[in-house]
């Protein structure tokens, strides 16, 4: 199992609600809708490495 690092995020109280819609409605939990958010950025940037 992969280690993963905790840390706070401040985030505007509108946004918030927005990605607990949004991950609702993918059936995630927010840090899991949080993460794929995170990892599509960073994959369509071509910042991650495919593995």
């Amino acid at each position: 199992m992969s280690k993963k690092k905790t840390f706070v995020l401040r985030i505007d109280p509108e946004m918030m609600k927005a990605v607990e819609k949004w991950a609702a409605d993918d059936f995630r939990s927010i840090n899991g809708q949080l993460e794929w958010i995170i990892h599509n950025a960073l994959k369509e940037s071509n910042r991650l490495k495919d593995k």
